[in-house]
């Protein structure tokens, strides 16, 4: 299956995933008041596997990304995801497909982008890439995108070039905008402490700023027997006291539950 675009939200089955974008209209709480309208379905070319939500831009457009897919589909292969804008009434435009046929193996500006945008208040777009960048073992990116499509990597992680990758690796989830303009976020993977997983690292916090200078705030398993959690997979959200809230995946003090 290679996804469906509608507006309302996704459904991930497996490792292969339907997403439904939905629309939905509503005049009271009543079920039978809703309205569904399909919007696009992908085909591979135009992007494959939506996992992150949509954001509506300043201009009215929607934005949003697919995890594969893109100018190097080929049938079976899955390419290495796009970045695409889609008006309410349903026109889809292909902005940015990550990891050209020509880009090589190590995709210098990112692939696998499974969060979605946020839009700063300089009026651009702002992701991550779980994979790809110019650093051994290729863990991610963070970029920003203009509205028309122009593609600028802003930090690559494993920047210490030596593995470790204490800044972090493989971003999963989106980014958020906190009050004070900088852009925060999670790694997966990564940081200063020994945790089982591909990179050595049990996953960070970091900051950013619109121009990309990166800082590591948490690095997790900091406690004994990782009580503080570890593998944060999702993204952060600021709330009205100032501060940032989040979950992890695994870790803490209930059998390791998250």
């Amino acid at each position: 299956m290679k996804g469906i675009v509608s507006a309302v939200g996704n459904l991930r089955f497996g490792s292969r995933a339907c997403v439904v974008l939905m629309m939905g209209a509503t005049t009271t709480t009543a079920l039978h008041a809703q309205n569904f309208a399909l919007l696009h379905s992908f085909d591979g070319t135009d992007g494959y596997g939506p996992l992150g939500t949509l954001v509506q831009a300043t201009d009215g457009d929607l934005f949003g990304t697919t995890q594969y897919g893109g100018v190097a589909w080929a049938g079976g292969n899955l390419a290495f995801g796009t970045v695409f804008k889609l008006s309410p009434e349903g026109k889809l435009t292909t902005l940015y497909s990550f990891c050209p046929p020509n880009g090589g193996i190590d995709c210098p500006s990112g692939d696998l982008t499974a969060g979605g945008l946020v839009q700063a208040i300089d009026g651009d777009l702002y992701g991550t890439n779980s994979q790809g960048g110019t650093f051994f073992p290729n863990v991610g990116t963070i970029f920003k995108i203009t509205l028309s499509g122009t593609l600028t990597p802003l930090y690559v992680f494993c920047a210490n070039k030596g593995g470790a990758c204490t800044d972090g690796a493989s971003p999963y989830a989106g980014l958020v905008q906190a009050t004070n303009g900088d852009l925060y976020g999670t790694t997966e993977y990564g940081g200063v402490n020994t945790c089982p997983g591909p990179t050595g690292g049990c996953g960070t916090i970091f900051k950013i700023t619109p121009s990309g200078i990166l800082t590591t705030l948490y690095s997790f398993c900091a406690q004994r027997e990782c009580a503080d959690g570890y593998f944060p997979e999702a993204g952060l959200i600021q709330a009205a006291n100032g501060d940032l809230y989040g979950t992890t995946y695994a870790g803490g003090a209930s059998e390791s539950d998250g």
